[in-house]
């Protein structure tokens, strides 16, 4: 058997959130799928399977509904756009029809002095018959595909309702003379069922226009893919497809032109605008050995690099695939909305048949007529169209902002928890600070000669050059001696937040803080307490060398705090966030960098493993909390956190350890994240309220709540257009999350 792996693919034909919830329990119910989940918002179907035999039967299954998966097609996004072109192009045929026969029905209906040829009803009937069966074919086919698999959906209730409307009309037409001999009342209503079925459709026009809207994120980003590279090959550069790219190509990018895919400079300086990947809004230097992603656009000088990811594998793909993703995932408050629409129309079909019942027995006359027309009203206004894209169209919405200012979110749960932060957790280096920490003052022993500092000094590189930790890095960059004593340094080991150890010359040798050193029983002479103190007060991190069980050298390192820090967390205060801040430094030196950026909660002396168990016990006291971190020492703590946030300036290793990656190292980008959600949250409560309070408020309307007192009685085509209006205000207010400022 094969490793159960996951898919993603587009979905035609759907009309409502009745349709995906159809889609996602038959594919439930399909052997070899474990999981399953549709969004009619993205016209995505996500599914996990056993192997890969299962996608006839996932194939077979949704064509059973009525409905096509399209899971062999590379590009679902452009093949959506293809489709939704066609169906605008196709309904706004059907609309001007529609609209044309439903003028002339209502003219002859509603107005005395209309020819006496259009107030005939076989005239009528004539004309309501090409609006019933073909503009409305295809509510028919839906509702047909559901009832052959025992569901019902929005497209049930708009083939019933105008159905009975046209069916009866016609019945009177047909026994016209029976009417007349038993002195009945002759209501037809072609024109409520033809007008019904124009504004459903015109209501689904502006849906899926305003839909359209929606994802222009993920189309800029597919935008951004090259087609075409100039590549080195057989001596010469040559033009080539960008599938025709393989790892370790030489490829030329002139100025102005997009860089083909992820890669590492070889020849050439230039600048790179990388806005669109990483939200980065000035260009970025480059140089030899720099690395570069593909998408992005080189403004200045010619440069050539070397192919390192290409496909699927690029960061660009990844950004793609991980969006399409979180627009298709799911929150916890659509759990709830799905389980109400899972049983909102057969419940509404109850409360149709309910409502003619009590209109026939306490009605007025003519009974047999009011009683229809209320029935009618309920289940046109009652479909659940925009009970279904009150969530999704937010998200989609949301996620396109997040990718468009460097905020990469990967699932809807982490939007929906942000929202509800109130502690965030920063590892101190590259989150608070710029990440590049430089040595700021040696400090030797007083009785250690210039010969022998050399000699420490090139000891102490060697020693570090195996180390990738920064503060290793900062002293290696600080060291400019050239002597080589590598073959005489043996038994180098890395203790992980501790230091470092090895023998030179049968002499034991140590790295790291004052701590550490102690523990391994070294001697700390008063004048380097002394001068440790003094650079704890200047809020360096110290690192002490030791030569037989003695400390001999000192290294001051402090790294710069980011422009922005202080900005950063005095907004956190301000919306009654706690800041905290993690660091391996010791009390002194924490709290000199916690009073720059007005933090007081601080944890310091803390290593690597320690992380995670802090992130806990915030979580113990009730805490919802943020850890923020760079995405490679800080997995753990991430993975522990409630919303990850990885500082990721563009790595795969962050991309793949937060729930939300920051695409460039500006650390304003964790508060947009967090305004995000929050803006995100109101905007989904916002919809939700709506469309709950559109179908609690209207469904007793058309009911006849205010007949009693008023003598009011929805008309179906009223009912008709309020439907359609509720669709188009959701996804309005979906778009409208755009102009908010985070």
């Amino acid at each position: 058997m094969s490793n159960p792996q996951t898919i993603s693919f587009h979905i035609s034909g759907m009309h409502c959130t009745s349709c995906a919830l159809n889609i996602e329990h038959i594919l439930n119910k399909t052997e070899g799928v474990t999981s399953a989940s549709v969004n009619y918002a993205s016209e995505q179907g996500r599914v996990t399977i056993t192997n890969e035999s299962v996608k006839d039967k996932i194939t077979h299954a949704i064509k059973s509904l009525g409905y096509t998966a399209h899971l062999d097609v590379i590009d679902s996004e452009d093949l959506s756009e293809k489709e939704r072109i066609i169906e605008l192009r196709n309904l706004k045929i059907k609309i001007i029809f529609g609209g044309i026969i439903s003028v002339i029905l209502l003219f002859g209906a509603m107005i005395p002095q209309a020819p006496g040829f259009l107030k005939d009803m076989v005239v009528m009937a004539i004309l309501a018959a090409p609006i019933q069966f073909g503009v409305g074919a295809s509510f028919y086919q839906s509702a047909f595909a559901a009832l052959k698999n025992k569901t019902a959906n929005m497209d049930s209730l708009i083939a019933l309702g105008t159905s009975v409307a046209y069916f009866y009309s016609l019945f009177v037409v047909v026994f016209k003379n029976y009417f007349e001999t038993n002195n009945l009342p002759m209501h037809i209503y072609f024109e409520s069922s033809a007008t019904i079925i124009t504004l459903v459709l015109l209501g689904k026009y502006l849906q899926i226009q305003a839909k359209g809207k929606t994802s222009t994120a993920i189309k800029k980003l597919i935008g951004l893919q090259v087609k075409e590279a100039t590549v080195f090959r057989d001596n010469q550069w040559i033009t080539l497809g960008y599938d025709q790219i393989v790892i370790g190509d030489r490829i030329l990018v002139k100025p102005g032109e997009k860089i083909a895919t992820d890669g590492t400079i070889i020849f050439g300086i230039t600048f790179v605008d990388e806005s669109m990947v990483t939200g980065e809004s000035l260009p970025i230097a480059k140089s030899i050995n720099d690395s570069v992603i593909g998408g992005t656009i080189n403004t200045s000088n010619a440069i050539e690099i070397t192919a390192t990811k290409i496909g699927s594998e690029t960061m660009l793909a990844n950004i793609i695939r991980l969006v399409k993703e979180a627009q298709g995932s799911r929150p916890a408050i659509q759990n709830l909305v799905d389980k109400i629409s899972s049983v909102f129309v057969p419940t509404i079909l109850v409360l149709a048949i309910i409502t003619f019942i009590i209109w026939y027995i306490l009605g007025p006359e003519p009974k047999l007529i009011n009683s229809l027309i209320s029935m009618i009203s309920v289940l046109i206004i009652a479909c659940p169209c925009a009970l279904g894209i009150a969530t999704p169209t937010s998200l989609i919405v949301a996620t396109g902002i997040g990718v468009e200012n460097g905020i990469l979110i990967k699932n809807a749960e982490s939007l929906e928890i942000g929202n509800k932060i109130d502690t965030v957790i920063f590892d101190k280096t590259g989150t608070l600070t710029m990440g590049k920490p430089q040595v700021q003052k040696t400090f030797f022993d007083l009785n250690i000669n210039e010969l022998e500092q050399l000699e420490i000094l090139s000891l102490v590189k060697g020693i570090e050059s195996k180390s990738t930790h920064p503060l290793a890095t900062a002293v290696i960059n600080s060291i400019n001696t050239d002597t080589k004593l590598n073959f005489e340094i043996e038994n180098i080991q890395e203790l992980s937040g501790k230091g470092m150890v090895a023998t030179y010359r049968n002499q034991n040798v140590a790295l790291g803080n004052e701590q550490f050193l102690i523990s391994l029983g070294y001697q700390i002479s008063d004048e380097i307490k002394s001068e440790i103190v003094t650079m704890q007060q200047n809020a360096y991190s110290v690192v002490l060398v030791g030569m037989n069980q003695e400390a001999k050298v000192i290294f001051g390192i402090s790294d710069s705090l980011k422009d922005n820090a202080r900005a950063v967390i005095d907004e956190l205060k301000s919306k009654h966030i706690t800041p905290v801040m993690l660091t391996g430094d010791n009390q002194v030196t924490a709290q000199v960098i916690g009073t720059q950026l007005g933090i007081t909660d601080i944890k310091a002396h803390i290593l690597p493993g320690d992380k995670e168990s802090i992130v806990r016990n915030y979580q113990k006291d009730e805490k919802v909390v943020a850890m923020v971190g760079d995405g490679i020492n800080d997995a753990p703590a991430l993975a522990a956190s409630d919303v990850s946030i990885a500082m990721g300036s563009g790595t795969d290793i962050a991309i793949s350890t937060s729930s939300i990656t920051l695409l460039r190292g500006d650390i304003s980008l964790v508060s947009k994240a967090i305004n995000l959600s929050k803006a995100t949250m109101k905007n989904i409560q916002q919809n939700l309220i709506w469309a709950f309070g559109y179908n609690i408020i209207l469904i007793p309307v058309a009911m006849g709540i205010l007949y009693p007192i008023w003598h009011i009685q929805l008309s179906p085509i009223l009912a008709g257009g309020a439907m359609a209006l509720s669709s188009v205000s959701v996804l309005t207010n979906a778009i409208r999350l755009r102009k908010v400022k985070i």
